[in-house]
């Protein structure tokens, strides 16, 4: 799979993921309707599913994604809640996402 797939893919995931844990939360802390755990339910279904469809679905893929996750959760801070990101929260994602890149891009022992 090309590398946008796999990141277009991730944040696809990532999204199922945050929404399958933002729901509940709406339901715990903010008193909204126990209903919006059946959508959360399902969208945590469809975040197993999609992280299953990485070609090669193991620890190093999973670590990876964890990259994209952070990021999406930051910009899901700003779009959703509305709170603004700082330059140390940037710096956070610019991070991970570097990390994320040696996970993917770092020399593999040939076997």
């Amino acid at each position: 799979m090309a590398v946008a797939g796999t990141v277009g893919l991730f944040a696809v995931t990532a999204l199922a993921e945050i929404l399958g844990c933002y729901l509940p939360y709406l339901w715990l802390r903010q008193g909204r309707s126990a209903w919006l755990l059946l959508p959360a339910a399902l969208s945590l279904a469809a975040f197993v599913w999609l992280l299953s469809l990485q070609p090669a679905a193991t620890g190093r893929v999973y670590a990876a994604y964890g990259g994209v996750y952070v990021s999406a959760a930051l910009v899901w801070l700003w779009g959703v809640d509305g709170v603004r990101p700082t330059a140390t929260d940037w710096v956070g994602v610019g991070l991970c996402l570097v990390g994320m890149g040696v996970i993917v891009f770092g020399p593999r022992p040939v076997q």
